[in-house]
């Protein structure tokens, strides 16, 4: 769906994409012609010549790499966890969050060999213990992280964090900091070659 008229932008579900559009109307970049409430997934500003597709925040690299958009908002943690072939061009400031260790609140032990941990950041999760010296064994799940220590299927878990709240209601703590996350604007490659004089002068704007 890429046309010489348009740059498309994926935007990930949920807050990140509100936060984006803020970003975008304030700079003058794009109108606000998203309706959050709509069950619509591709939403086009005339104005600006920007078609927005909203997609899953995973998905939002592929999306990126594969060419179907030029352009893409995701964070920090979901770039350094797929390792995609993007150029990242600017942290926008927004969508702030950690990527932690968490645990249950009696938890009193120190990492080691052989722990159990869940997560749906398997390769940063690896990473991490790999560099601390630890051979982990890694448990992939989707959702609900906090639950696998609960019921015994993790020793810890690695996840984003907030707030915390989400965690204090289910009885865990965080054990440390893995990394820190906010939402970046990522460009595919060639893309961005082709329409190089408007993608520059989007990102000024932002700059500005």
């Amino acid at each position: 769906m890429v046309t010489e008229d348009y740059i498309n932008i994926a935007l990930p579900k949920g807050r990140m994409a509100n936060d984006t559009v803020e970003l975008l109307v304030n700079k003058g970049v794009a109108t606000n012609c998203i309706d959050f409430d709509s069950r619509k997934l591709i939403f086009e500003d005339n104005i600006n010549k920007i078609r927005f597709m909203i997609v899953r925040n995973m998905d939002v690299p592929t999306y990126v790499e594969k060419g179907a958009c030029h352009l893409g908002v995701v964070g920090k943690d979901i770039i350094e966890e797929l390792n995609s072939d993007v150029y990242e061009f600017l942290d926008l400031n927004i969508g702030y969050c950690r990527l932690c260790v968490a645990a249950l609140n009696s938890w009193d032990g120190e990492f080691s060999h052989n722990l159990k941990i869940a997560t749906k950041y398997p390769n940063i999760t690896k990473k991490y213990f790999f560099e601390k010296g630890f051979f982990v064994e890694i448990i992939k799940l989707y959702g609900s992280i906090e639950l696998a220590p609960v019921v015994g299927l993790s020793d810890l878990i690695v996840d984003l964090v907030s707030t915390g709240e989400t965690l204090r209601k289910n009885g865990l703590k965080e054990v440390v900091t893995v990394m820190e996350s906010t939402a970046r604007l990522i460009a595919n490659k060639n893309l961005t070659k082709i329409e190089s004089f408007r993608i520059k002068k989007l990102i000024e704007a932002i700059n500005g």
